[in-house]
């Protein structure tokens, strides 16, 4: 036992002395050294912050003081502010003082945009350039209360492209619910905030928020009710930010959303309307993510909804109607399908047969009347139409063989113009040479059944 103490007590003393040498090489011993000496300024102010090359940047800071040497801050004095890179070491090291509020010149495009005798030490930072990149302590000289925090410092780092936006969804997404989509980028200068367009159409303007430590945030939002179309759809998102010189510079965020539960849908064979009897199968089925471990079937009634089976699939005796649905279960929860009616009735495959019997008898009637119709168009169009009247009779006889007893007719009426004509001419001829040897017109409108009897 004293043994593993030991080894254990062992082990600890290399650990702390690791770490102390991990923090002797990696960080500068001055900053540990001044930390240790009592301090009477208090910066509060981000850890670190990033901005683009051609931009601005605001500097959200703030500060307290703890009064020291016989000395505290009078807010009644004026007060300047001083921003130091690298180190605190300004005298040992004067060029890394690139700011300070009291001299109309400084190294560093800097201006203390907060009020200083409220304690606001906020700082707009403009034309930026990768140089820029370094650590940042902030001084106040407030007569002679002049102090710096040695602790408190900042991290700034220029990059040459911008960051990316981010989208941000709910975790669980859910067919038929509302969610709201968030496209949101950093924005280091508020007074040239990034322009954001996406594929999905916002609901409102851009809106520029301040977030808890100062820094400032900018959004578009929209609010969409899902269904199983969003499963795999890609939002993409584009922020643009203006820079001082040259077109905008522009990152892209993409997102895809994943129906991690979605509405299952049920199928019935052979169908919905069966005779009594009649098996019939359902099947519920579902493409939820995570998977579906479990299917419940029910049946509503006037007593309402019963459970009758589990499992992705259920069969029956068709022996009454009523509503089905199933209940898909998986990890995130579960979801209910749309209802299915089931209609059961005493003889409806005879009912079915006399309906098509019907309908194929009145199918094919019309086809036969449609063809005896056109037929008898066709044959009409062959005959050709005519307008005269022309009565014939046997060769002209001799007149010894005249007969004068009686007088037999032969007429024949040929129409051989169009019926629109007035009249037609009757040709007579007959074996009395005095009474029957002459053409005779008739108006056609006098043309009357008893006559045209009489000329047959």
């Amino acid at each position: 036992m004293k043994d593993e103490c030991r080894s254990l007590m062992a082990a600890l003393s290399v650990n702390v002395l690791t770490v102390y040498m991990f923090l002797s090489v990696f960080f500068l011993p001055g900053v540990w050294a001044e930390c240790s000496k009592p301090s009477f300024l208090h910066m509060s102010a981000p850890k670190q912050l990033e901005a683009l090359s051609g931009s601005c940047l605001i500097i959200p800071c703030s500060f307290d003081t703890t009064p020291g040497n016989g000395e505290k801050f009078d807010n009644s004095r004026e007060t300047f502010g001083v921003w130091i890179k690298n180190n605190t070491q300004l005298f040992e090291n004067p060029n890394n003082v690139i700011f300070n509020s009291s001299k109309k010149e400084n190294i560093y495009p800097m201006k203390i945009i907060g009020n200083l005798r409220q304690k606001n030490c906020t700082t707009l930072f403009s034309n930026l350039t990768t140089k820029h990149t370094e650590r940042y302590y902030f001084r106040i000289e407030d007569g002679e209360f002049k102090v710096v925090d040695r602790c408190n410092f900042i991290e700034i780092n220029i990059q040459d492209s911008p960051q990316s936006p981010s989208i941000e969804i709910p975790a669980v997404l859910k067919e038929k619910t509302s969610v709201s989509i968030t496209c949101s980028a950093p924005t280091p200068c508020p007074h040239s905030p990034p322009e954001l367009t996406w594929n999905l159409q916002a609901d409102s303007q851009r809106q520029t928020e301040t977030n808890t430590d100062g820094s400032f945030t900018t959004k578009i939002q929209k609010t969409i009710t899902l269904s199983d179309t969003h499963d795999g759809f890609t939002i993409r998102c584009s922020a643009r930010y203006p820079v001082n010189e040259g077109p905008p510079k522009t990152a892209e965020t993409l997102k895809t959303l994943n129906m991690l539960l979605r509405t299952p849908s049920v199928s019935i064979s052979p169908s919905a309307s069966v005779s009594v009897g009649i098996w019939v199968k359902m099947t519920c089925s579902s493409r939820a993510k995570p998977a579906v471990i479990n299917f419940i079937w029910f049946r509503s009634s006037k007593d309402g909804d019963q459970k009758v089976a589990e499992g992705e699939s259920y069969s029956l005796n068709a022996t009454e109607g009523g509503a089905y649905y199933c209940v898909a279960t998986n990890d995130l929860g579960n979801q209910t399908s749309p209802k299915i009616d089931l209609i059961v009735g005493d003889n409806l495959y005879l009912t079915y047969f006399i309906i098509g019997g019907v309908a194929v008898t009145i199918i094919l009637i019309s086809f036969v009347i449609c063809i005896w119709r056109f037929r008898k168009n066709q044959k009409q169009q062959q005959q050709q139409p005519t307008s005269e009247l022309e009565l014939q009779s046997p060769a002209p006889k001799t007149e010894d063989d005249l007969h004068y007893g009686e007088v037999n007719f032969k007429r024949e009426l040929r129409i051989l113009q169009p019926l629109h004509r007035t009249e037609v001419s009757i040709r007579k001829r007959c074996t009395q040479r005095s009474k029957c040897l002459k053409e005779e017109t008739v108006p056609l409108r006098l043309l009357t059944k008893q006559k045209m009897s009489m000329l047959k």
